[in-house]
């Protein structure tokens, strides 16, 4: 049975983002159409669903490591800060957004927190995230078989 660790990055992200959105579950602040990702960014993300995208990064992230704490997401999301005519440095992300996000994801059962502050999947989360996966896999399968067919 495939697992997140068998799929690339991006395929799982867009899979899980969308089943975030379609679920309804994930409870998104009123405060995602203003804010900026970091304090290094100029604007905010075009994306509407960026939300959705983050979460998705986040629980991903999360599912291929044991414990990670919010310090870890905001450098994992960082970029690069961009000074001028000095040279450029990486800059953390916001920490706000990263802990609102795994709030949410706290909030219908996909991660919960450790005794040393972190934040870890849960089995209901492990399982959901297998499940996408599988799926994703599946659905590859299947562009494939209609390919040859076609050819």
């Amino acid at each position: 049975m495939p697992g997140v660790r068998d799929i690339s990055a991006d395929d799982f992200i867009t899979a899980y983002a969308s089943h975030l959105k379609r679920s309804g579950k994930l409870e998104v602040p009123t405060w995602v159409d203003l804010v900026k990702t970091g304090s290094y960014k100029e604007l905010a993300p075009y994306d509407p669903d960026w939300f959705y995208i983050r979460a998705a990064a986040v629980a991903r992230h999360i599912y291929l490591r044991k414990d990670v704490g919010i310090g870890a997401l905001t450098k994992l999301h960082g970029g690069r800060n961009r000074r001028g005519n000095r040279p450029s440095h990486h800059a953390p992300a916001s920490a706000s957004v990263q802990r609102k996000v795994c709030q949410a994801l706290e909030k219908i059962g996909v991660l919960e927190q450790t005794e040393n502050g972190g934040r870890r999947i849960s089995q209901d989360g492990q399982r959901d995230l297998d499940r996408i996966a599988t799926a994703v896999v599946e659905a590859a399968r299947e562009d494939e078989e209609e390919e040859e067919d076609d050819e």
